[in-house]
């Protein structure tokens, strides 16, 4: 009997100290996820790429950023009203050669870099947006609503090798600015800045943080301490989340405390933000640190507050935090079913969910020129045959769920010599199905990587293209020119996660001759499901 208890004491041990609490080591082929229609979630709320998220509560909605890469419109906005379910409600970067000439569909030189980490903040009436880039610096823009309309964007810093920003309003008035210098071992620093939130005092710099990969900063003020909320990595132990705190604004931040354990086996929750929900409890809304084929995805993990120490996830018996895969909804869900996927292209502007690879050029894409249609027009990529330099790529997340089938349904007789497009996924690494023009015939297309393989042709002025992947993120593509029976073709396709993204789905159109034919898109059917789809 003592023997059964001792190992059941190990046991509780186990769990509770070694972070695995409540922790299934298959999660990622859990077939439900988020909202589960009784009052209670499962993690992840969203099992997509939403990335480097921070997140406010402004009466009665919560609001949120996600890192948005080389994508256009850049810095996406997310709203809800219970922690769970969320709607894109605008993004706060309409136009991102304000940052730089390398992120335009002339250059499309910033794989990897781009808008990374921000923060989100309201003051006075306004919503506040704040990020960095690795290459050009700091920026930030305002709006008073998230929808926007966002003012154009403001340099704060003019500097490469800095990320992940902070900012935060006392209540004189006082304001501070946190930024992270990645380049420079990693230190932190708080800096002075004007309360328009549009100038910092590089001189006012105050050394907080150095070394362990420390980033992710956000700072919070919650009863009488300020809080210095961020992850550190060690290749030994992983990523986790700690914090400083001091009584004073401007420190000294002496007092550091680790505040989950890096739950390795969760893929690393370690990036978001702190907030006070509407049942009186606290969450910290988060993306997973370690990348796959679906990107970072978001979840949502109680804290508990232990001697004035937010203590994320379930407290273990060493005082420290263990992930959390479900809970009850912290809220009343007043948004519906918020999943954009489908789109019919029968509205005047491109629908939020879609992002262009690179910053368009707004001359070679019309909802206007054939309504309830889109139209792409085909111009040479900047280097020949070569998916992922063509500048009229249209895309949108692709998510982690048992079941789900895109089917794109395309025009394709205006298409001219030279021509190709279809629909894609990609990363770092991509594939696709589409249909390429040579010598005035149509073939279909199947391509991986720019390996490109020329299939039948292709006599019908109409055209089918589908994907479907389940848990396991295995594509399968095939084409129908009736648009009912399909038939596959190409090599099934392991979705990948590479240059800090989860993959993604995409309509392109491009052409390697000259400047010439269009693609007219009628809808982008996208059902995902809890159950397998084929």
């Amino acid at each position: 009997m003592k023997r059964v208890l001792f190992i059941a004491v190990l046991f509780i041990l186990f769990f509770q100290v070694g972070g695995i609490a409540q922790s299934d080591n298959r999660w990622e082929m859990r077939s439900s996820w988020g909202d589960q229609r009784d009052g209670t979630y499962l993690n992840p709320i969203i099992p997509a790429d939403y990335s480097d998220i921070d997140c406010i509560r402004v009466g009665d909605d919560y609001y949120a950023i996600t890192s948005t890469f080389q994508f256009s419109p850049g810095m996406t906005v997310i709203h809800s009203t219970d922690l769970v379910n969320w709607e894109i409600c605008g993004h706060a970067v309409d136009d991102l050669t304000q940052i730089g000439p390398k992120l335009n569909w002339t250059q499309m030189d910033r794989y990897g870099r781009g808008i990374w980490a921000g923060t989100i903040r309201y003051h006075e009436g306004r919503f506040y947006v704040f990020f960095g880039t690795p290459d050009e610096g700091f920026f930030m823009t305002s709006a008073p609503r998230p929808e926007g309309p966002w003012e154009p964007l403001h340099q704060l810093m003019d500097e490469p090798g800095w990320d992940d920003c902070s900012v935060f309003w006392d209540e004189d008035g006082t304001a501070c600015f946190v930024g992270t210098h990645f380049a420079d071992n990693y230190k932190t620093y708080f800096f002075k800045m004007t309360p328009d939130g549009k100038t910092i005092d590089r001189s006012s710099a105050m050394l907080v943080n150095e070394g362990a990969g420390r980033e992710a900063s956000k700072l919070i003020k919650v009863g009488d301490w300020y809080y210095l909320i961020f992850s550190e990595h060690f290749s030994d132990k992983g990523r986790y989340v700690v914090a400083r705190r001091a009584k004073s604004l401007w420190g000294p931040y002496s007092e550091i405390k680790q505040l989950a354990h890096p739950g390795r086996e969760a893929k690393e929750p370690n990036q978001g933000g702190i907030v006070l929900g509407h049942d009186g409890n606290w969450y910290f809304l988060t993306h997973h640190g370690t990348g796959t084929w679906e990107g970072r995805v978001l979840s949502l993990l109680p804290v508990t507050w232990v001697d004035e120490w937010p203590i994320i996830g379930q407290v273990g018996l060493d005082g420290m935090g263990n992930m959390v895969w479900e809970g009850k909804i912290p809220g009343v869900n007043k948004l519906g079913n918020t999943l954009m996927t489908s789109d019919q292209f029968d509205g005047i502007n491109i629908s939020k969910q879609w992002q262009w690879n690179y910053q368009p050029r707004t001359d070679m894409f019309s909802l206007e020129e054939r309504p309830g249609w889109l139209r792409l027009k085909a111009f040479k990529p900047l280097r020949q045959n070569q998916l992922l330099s063509a500048g009229n790529t249209l895309t949108q997340r692709s998510y982690r769920s048992a079941g789900n089938e895109v089917i794109v349904k395309m025009d394709i007789s205006a298409m001219t010599d030279g021509q190709k497009n279809g629909l894609c996924h990609f990363s770092k690494e991509h594939a696709s199905i589409g249909v390429a023009q040579a010598d005035g015939i149509r073939r279909l297309e199947y391509r991986q990587n720019d390996k490109v393989i020329t299939g039948e042709i292709i006599t019908t002025p109409t055209i089918w293209l589908k994907s479907v992947w389940g848990l396991d993120g295995k594509s399968h593509f095939s084409y129908s020119v009736d648009g009912k029976t399909f038939r596959e073709y190409g090599d099934p396709y392991q979705l990948k996660w590479g240059n800090y993204r989860g993959d993604r789905i995409g309509l392109f159109c491009f052409n390697d001759d000259s400047e010439s034919g269009v693609v007219d898109i009628d809808f982008l059917e996208y059902n995902v499901s809890d159950t397998p789809l084929r």
